[in-house]
């Protein structure tokens, strides 16, 4: 492991250590290191430099609105490939939140998600990626591995 030094503003490293404590690091390095890796993924991302990723696509929509359950489902079967799971939560009598976990070619998972969050009635949607080096198991399916 590979040491740095860096020098801070007191009022920065006081700002710094009272955002660490409050996400409940047990120390500055720590982190550091999930910052960087969080700059790093973002960076790839940027680049299109992750074409392989895992991530969390999460919406809110209105099940009132006409056939829209259906085609999200439909959506999520056409995309069979890239689902791995779904969970829905009833919110109130209008509104459902759900999540799909996808895996897959980064491309396609863009795509997918603008293409629900485009749909009329589904709003708040959030797509979260996670860059992955990705390796065929030999035994009928795919490893994934966080690239930090």
């Amino acid at each position: 492991m590979e040491r740095y030094t860096i020098s801070l503003e007191e009022s920065l490293a006081q700002e710094f250590d009272d955002l660490i404590r409050r996400r409940g690091y047990a120390n500055r390095s720590e982190a550091v290191r999930d910052m960087l890796r969080r700059e790093l993924e973002n960076d790839r991302l940027a680049r299109d430099e992750a074409p392989h990723c895992v991530a969390a696509l999460s919406y809110v929509y209105d099940h009132h609105e006409r056939q829209l359950s259906e085609r999200l489902t439909d959506m999520q079967h056409h995309a069979h490939d890239l689902v791995v799971s779904s969970m829905h939560v009833h919110l109130d009598h209008e509104n459902c939140l759900e999540t799909l976990f996808l895996r897959g070619h980064t491309p396609e998972i863009r795509a997918l998600a603008d293409q629900v969050a485009a749909e009329r009635g589904v709003r708040h949607a959030q797509l979260n990626l996670v860059p992955v080096d990705t390796e065929a198991a030999g035994h009928h399916h795919t490893h994934s591995r966080p690239k930090t």
